[in-house]
């Protein structure tokens, strides 16, 4: 696969000077997930909030692609279309494939992205590389059973729920299996980690080599966002401080992402600047 420097450079997630000029569209087609994490709760209709897994609208495909299209005419500077949710990418495959190949038909110059769980990623995983997918962004909030089990409640894997230990041992293995594959194949892997203050926060180093040692690209260390309504809506959100002095710590062995926005799942425009909600209006 073709996957040159000058593909990142037009990526605003995986380089910090195409986030200064290179905007990214994210179609929310993705509504379904396989995994409960504490941190989330899954409220899609809410148009004021700036969070991952928070979408105004669900689209089909076809929506997808005529949303595109019109938002192309208005915002020449897209240079990426990304899967990330609202839902997981890869819980909702069929959908999320579909959505790339209708775009890539219709702008083959158009880099696509998609983040996921990773949960399903040993099924998918090579038709990743042959859809074209450049860039793919895998969570990855821990490498031991005992702190998965706090971060999160169960995950459904082909057909079956599993909690506890079991559970979140599937979880990884799939998870750093799917991003060595990946990263062997030519994609570049951004791993984002949840920093939770008291339950994964030591153990963020050891995740940020693991992942560099499997080929990933670069690291997203992200704040915990105690969203309303989840079982962690009363911890503490993690301070940039100590989000940066982690990065810092973590940079001496693998790029890390500064400049992280935490993105809603239909976000437009740059990453300083989300116009989905004003784009909204103006392409129905």
């Amino acid at each position: 696969m073709d996957c040159t420097p000058d593909k990142n450079d037009r990526h605003p997630c995986f380089s910090f000077k195409a986030s200064q000029k290179h905007a990214r569209m994210h179609l929310p087609v993705a509504p379904n997930c396989n995994i409960s994490c504490n941190y989330c709760n899954r409220k899609f209709d809410c148009l004021h909030e700036s969070r991952p897994g928070v979408t105004s609208e669900i689209l089909s495909p076809e929506a997808a692609l005529q949303k595109y299209k019109k938002v192309k005419d208005k915002l020449q500077n897209i240079s990426v279309i990304g899967i990330a949710g609202p839902g997981d990418a890869l819980a909702n495959w069929e959908k999320t494939r579909r959505t790339v190949a209708l775009i890539k038909q219709f702008d083959p110059d158009v880099l696509s992205c998609l983040s996921t769980n990773g949960l399903m990623l040993p099924d998918y995983r090579r038709e990743i590389v042959d859809l074209g997918i450049r860039h793919v962004t895998v969570t990855v909030n821990c490498l031991c059973p005992e702190i998965g089990e706090q971060i999160y409640r169960f995950i459904n894997y082909k057909g079956k729920k599993y909690k506890g230990a079991r559970g979140v041992r599937i979880l990884m293995e799939n998870q750093l299996s799917g991003i060595e594959y990946l990263a062997a194949a030519g994609v570049v892997v951004k791993v984002n980690m949840v920093m939770i203050k008291g339950i994964n926060d030591k153990h963020i180093p050891d995740i940020v080599k693991k992942v560099k040692d499997l080929g990933a690209f670069i690291t997203n260390i992200m704040p915990l966002i105690p969203a309303q309504g989840s079982p962690f809506e009363k911890l503490p959100q993690t301070c940039m401080k100590e989000i940066n002095k982690m990065r810092n710590i973590c940079q001496a062995d693998l790029q890390q992402m500064y400049h992280c926005k935490q993105c809603r799942a239909d976000a437009i425009g740059l990453l300083d600047t989300d116009m989905s909600m004003e784009l909204r209006s103006a392409v129905i």
